[in-house]
């Protein structure tokens, strides 16, 4: 009897390790990769074995219609966000799938989930969030779509069920799957936010390259702890791993021996959203033609690192937010677009491959090609510093018209502050009229987004309605405020056509009717019919178009619609008084 016992426990005891496996461990050539369902099944075993470490939550409502899965890692068994900050604990949030082409996030965290909970290696003063699968919709959507990646042998698409690269809709939010993130991400504030990813571009010989906020647009203070300690300790222990990093490679020239530029991420892409919030924002880049199993592993090991590193400065990361925050709250200029400065530069140890041109088997001319046997390392220039191109002050508040619904949805949804109008109001404030803009041929994302825009600044009476709302810039959100508002913003909501119905003229002329009332006009306003001269001097067309002077007229006269080109939101000044809600 004591031997069928202890048979049927070394029986328990091998098929609970194995129920443990992740379908890629249990793979026999480490080359697959999880599917949505097995993701799923996964992670509702371990939350059974682990109930008081772990929960499972779900959010909101994908475009394929399934909720985002957050697993939620807690030592000391709290899973309320506003207790664990009550408890002066940090959060870590990583994200996995967006790219479901890209997929070894989703298996790796699944390994770091059950290692951590079965170690019973759970952080005292971090709590982790991970989305089990981002992307949902390109996860089901299984096959084979990454000619250039080495396994693994099947995979999801990059599009979502809309079609919708989801790391281009951070700030516009098109997807539901966005809409559920950001309420993640607003309702766990996390200090620390990482999206894994795989890259394609050159060959060299990492398996990891890694992105940070861009240091020139980051927070300062922010900026000064991950430049100078949490990404050289990444570095330094990935190096210790096995797994030897290198700045993300993304090169001018094809070949990366001139030099790699530092990735910009702009507000449409998550890490460039999550900046906008204050947060330390890093994303992981294995490289495609690296054996899958290996990127899986170093993206294990990075989560690992970052973890034991956030745990060990926990309270150094806390202060560092909440002064990060303050600074944001005073700050006065923010800058809303960016360029490289290719006059000033680092440099960095590189190891790649030696690049060459040979004659194209498919078409006969040169092609590029890496050769593997000829390795080398050398220094190469790094441009890691970015200038402003433009930048605007911020005004005492914005007035954003009720009208304007998806914008006023974003802002609540992420928190932002505001004030309504208790009546309706004449408010004595300063408009923009859009003077130019540019705008492709071609949709990008679902949208036209419009660049080069240039505005016209005026001082005027508007009138607002009971219920707009009042945004006062004193927040720590200010930098999500700023870049959605102000026109000019690479990522701003304008950009990005939320407001597009102001840039077409609703009303017009009868010219026969118009021809009385026009020389009436240059009658009774000697300085029009002078404006009127000087155009048809400075613009000889206009001399012989009869249309296109009573056009000029029209546009100088009162009848001319003063909404046509003005931008709806309004910045106001410091003393003015509101009556508010």
């Amino acid at each position: 009897m004591k031997k069928i016992i202890a048979a049927a426990i070394i029986s328990l005891f091998f098929y609970t390790a194995s129920a443990q496996l992740t379908p890629f461990e249990l793979s026999s050539d480490k080359n697959y990769t999880t599917t949505y369902s097995e993701i799923i099944a996964y992670y509702q075993k371990l939350n059974k074995l682990y109930p008081q470490q772990m929960h499972l939550i779900n959010y909101g409502m994908t475009d394929v219609g399934k909720p985002l899965t957050l697993v939620v890692l807690s030592r000391d068994k709290v899973f309320s966000p506003a207790l664990i900050k009550k408890q002066n604990k940090r959060i870590l949030l990583i994200n996995n799938g967006i790219h479901p082409g890209e997929p070894e996030g989703i298996d790796a965290s699944m390994m770091i989930t059950r290692d951590l909970l079965k170690k019973n290696a759970l952080p005292k003063d971090v709590v982790i969030c991970l989305i089990a699968v981002y992307n949902i919709d390109g996860c089901l959507n299984r096959g084979l779509s990454r000619i250039n990646q080495n396994g693994p042998r099947a995979y999801g698409f990059r599009g979502n069920y809309r079609n919708l690269d989801l790391n281009r809709d951070f700030i516009k939010a098109d997807s539901r799957n966005a809409l559920a993130f950001e309420q993640i991400l607003n309702t766990w504030n996390p200090e620390i936010f990482l999206d894994n990813h795989t890259s394609d571009g050159a060959d060299y010989q990492y398996v990891m390259t890694l992105i940070e906020t861009q240091k020139d647009k980051q927070n300062p203070i922010l900026a000064g702890y991950t430049s100078k300690t949490l990404s050289p300790e990444l570095y330094k222990r990935m190096k210790a791993s096995g797994y030897e990093m290198t700045p993300y490679v993304e090169s001018e020239d094809a070949s990366p021996d001139s030099g790699i530029v530092s990735f910009l991420e702009t507000p449409r892409f998550a890490t460039g959203y999550t900046a906008q919030h204050n947060i330390i924002s890093y994303i992981t880049e294995t490289h495609m033609l690296k054996p899958f199993d290996k990127r899986v592993y170093a993206t294990y090991d990075f989560m690992q690192a970052l973890i034991d590193i956030y745990e060990r400065d926990a309270r150094l990361v806390g202060r560092l937010k909440q002064q990060a925050d303050e600074q944001v709250k005073q700050q006065q200029t923010f800058a809303l677009n960016w360029t490289v400065d290719i006059e000033h530069y680092d440099t960095l140890v590189f190891k790649g491959y030696t690049a060459g041109h040979k004659p194209s088997e498919v078409s006969g001319l040169p092609r590029l090609y890496y050769d593997r046997s000829k390795p080398y390392t050398k220094t190469i220039k790094y441009f890691d510093n970015y200038k402003a191109t433009i930048s605007v002050d911020k005004p005492f508040a914005y007035v954003i018209p009720q009208a304007w619904g998806k914008v006023i949805d974003l802002y609540k949804l992420n928190n932002v502050a505001m004030k309504r109008l208790a009546h309706d109001t004449t408010l004595n404030l300063q408009m923009y009229y859009i003077g130019d803009y540019k705008t492709p041929q071609r949709p990008y994302e679902g949208h036209y987004l419009h660049n080069s825009v240039s505005l016209n600044p005026v001082n005027m009476e508007v009138k607002f309605y009971e219920g707009d709302y009042i945004v006062y810039t004193n927040q720590a959100l200010n930098r999500y405020i700023v870049e959605t508002l102000e026109p000019q913003g690479v990522d701003s909501f304008f950009a990005w056509n939320f407001f597009d119905s102001v840039l077409g003229e609703k009303e017009y002329f009868s010219d026969y009717v118009f021809e009385d009332v026009a020389a009436d006009l240059l009658k009774k306003d000697p300085e029009l019919r002078k404006k009127l001269d000087k155009e048809k001097l400075d613009n000889p067309k206009m001399g012989n178009s009869a249309a296109a002077q009573l056009n000029f007229v029209y546009r100088n006269s009162p009848y001319f619609e003063k909404t046509y080109l003005r931008y709806p939101v309004g910045r106001l000044a410091a003393d003015t008084k509101l009556d508010l809600k």
